[in-house]
């Protein structure tokens, strides 16, 4: 094995790699590296971890012994240069399945929460207000799930153990759907709670719009623990300063971290978390045990 570098550790990483067995001389890197100690970092590495940092063809270029790239998650292309990557003969590797019954567990926990009213009630509690807000019961309501890999199957297995009905919608035909299939403007047009679980690619950018929005009913929650590029946020921010919707709980955005002044964070049904639903340490354990596994 060549020179292994852990780019951008967690310490919640950091603490859980103490247990487990991984090679002597691994250069592990806590905290998120600016370009300068990342180039320094990855000069003489033939292998990378890379958590959540973005690579760019000069950072690339500053690694001439650089050939494989173990992506610690999915979403390798919205953070490493593809074809950048593939130019210099580098593979980048990508790890699925770690955090399917995290991810799907955070997000019923947005939705039970924003149908519960729970943050808004946790904020107004905060501020000096004493006022019982009303909630939905579950099993009155639908559930859309919108991707059917692992994730939007656990998602569905969660909601109807919750009693939800649960309906879903996904890109290509399945023989072994755990829900019911409908067309997406049906899914659209007659859930209470829409979870997104998909892959950004071409076809899925944006594809929550304007139109999509405005065939979602009023009462309803749209959660987004995918990616935040499959939501046109321009137009989302619009649907819920009208009020059109009743409720957006998510946890990725366009720009992380989330800045302050970022009008998301100044509608009152808006719930926001930072990019944690992968963050169990059960998750997190089997993540680095598989990376172990890929490079030993």
């Amino acid at each position: 094995m060549g020179r292994l570098v852990y780019v951008d550790a967690t310490p919640h990483s950091v603490r859980l790699l103490q247990d487990l067995d991984y090679p002597k001389g691994m250069v592990i890197h806590e905290g998120d590296p600016d370009p300068a100690q990342l180039r320094d970092l990855i000069g003489d590495a033939e292998i990378v971890w890379n958590g959540h940092t973005y690579m760019t063809a000069d950072d690339l270029d500053a690694a001439p012994s650089l050939r494989r790239i173990v992506f610690l998650g999915t979403g390798a292309s919205s953070y490493i240069d593809m074809p950048a990557a593939e130019a210099r003969g580098i593979t980048v590797e990508t790890i699925r399945g770690y955090g399917d019954q995290a991810v799907g567990q955070h997000a019923i926990t947005l939705a039970l929460s924003a149908l519960r009213q729970v943050t808004l009630m946790d904020r107004s509690v905060r501020a000096g207000h004493w006022e019982p807000l009303a909630g939905r019961e579950f099993e009155d309501l639908t559930f859309g799930v919108v991707g059917m890999g692992g994730i939007g199957r656990a998602t569905t297995g969660l909601a109807a153990a919750l009693g939800f009905r649960v309906i879903g919608w996904n890109r290509s035909p399945l023989s072994d759907a755990p829900c019911p299939l409908v067309s997406l403007d049906a899914l659209l047009e007659s859930a209470d709670v829409i979870s997104l679980h998909l892959a950004l690619t071409p076809e899925t950018a944006k594809m929550i719009d304007a139109t999509a929005l405005s065939r979602m009913r009023s009462i309803a929650v749209l959660v987004n623990t995918a990616r935040a590029g499959i939501i046109d946020t321009k137009a989302l921010v619009a649907a819920l300063e009208a009020n059109p919707l009743s409720h957006a709980a998510l946890d990725v955005f366009d720009e992380e971290p989330l800045r302050l002044d970022h009008p998301l964070l100044s509608l009152p049904n808006v719930t926001v978390t930072a990019h944690a639903g992968f963050k169990t340490d059960a998750a997190l354990r089997r993540l680095l045990l598989e990376a172990l596994a890929r490079t030993q």
